[in-house]
């Protein structure tokens, strides 16, 4: 059966009902699980490790009254990480390649950090859609430009983390495809390609956390503007 490019992309199904909550939620059982005691073994001491690291690089630009968010971000960061490090295995799905779930999760989260704003100061909150020393000929147009600059956040958090794995995904299948195909007839060449997918691999693993730290990152300068 001929296969598209593209089918790896789409939502795994048992009987009709789709994968993708397994995906999900698969993750959650890598993260250590609540113990009595401080440290269990090495590997629960790195995770903490690990955890701790990520809290204070987000932590780090917000004042005392942003800290109250260290633990959706942190969590959310952890997530998407092994997702997409997890997508990245044979013979599985990366639901962050998804829009859908990608907006699912952008959106919510970027009204939250605007409503918090307009809440706790919406005179800073508004300010920024006008910038001071504007003139008076501009103010019209460069508050629709804020304004438009600000409503699509959300949809460019989603559209940077879908593409540039739905990109990796594409590439590493394709190169893979080259280097089975040419195995038979050069095998040579086909080495000098399995070497291309090997540095490509770890490309996109790099690729995975960065674009898991940006997705995070963003929403926590955007919740700088708003406390």
């Amino acid at each position: 059966m001929n296969l598209s490019f593209f089918d790896q992309f789409s939502s795994p199904t048992l009987l009709g009902i789709p994968l993708v909550l397994i995906s999900v939620l698969f993750p959650a059982l890598l993260l250590p699980s609540p113990d009595n005691r401080w440290v269990t073994n090495r590997l629960s001491t790195v995770q903490l490790w690990f955890v701790n690291l990520i809290t204070k690089q987000l932590m780090m630009p917000l004042n005392k009254k942003g800290h109250k968010w260290a633990l959706i971000l942190t969590s959310l960061m952890m997530f998407l990480l092994l997702i997409n490090l997890l997508g990245l295995l044979p013979y599985t799905f990366t639901p962050t390649t998804q829009l859908s779930m990608n907006l699912a999760l952008a959106f919510p989260l970027w009204l939250a950090t605007l409503l918090t704003g307009l809440r706790n100061q919406p005179s800073a909150s508004l300010g920024h859609l006008l910038p001071e020393g504007t003139p008076t000929p501009l103010i019209p147009a460069l508050i629709l430009i804020e304004t438009t600059s600000l409503l699509i956040r959300p949809l460019a958090l989603g559209v940077r983390l879908t593409a540039n794995l739905t990109a990796g995904h594409l590439l590493i299948q394709l190169i893979s495809t080259a280097t089975t195909t040419l195995f038979s007839t050069m095998p040579v060449i086909s080495l000098l390609t399995l070497l291309v997918l090997f540095l490509l691999t770890i490309l996109e693993v790099a690729v995975a956390m960065i674009q898991a730290y940006v997705f995070v990152l963003l929403l926590s300068l955007y919740l700088q503007e708003n406390i």
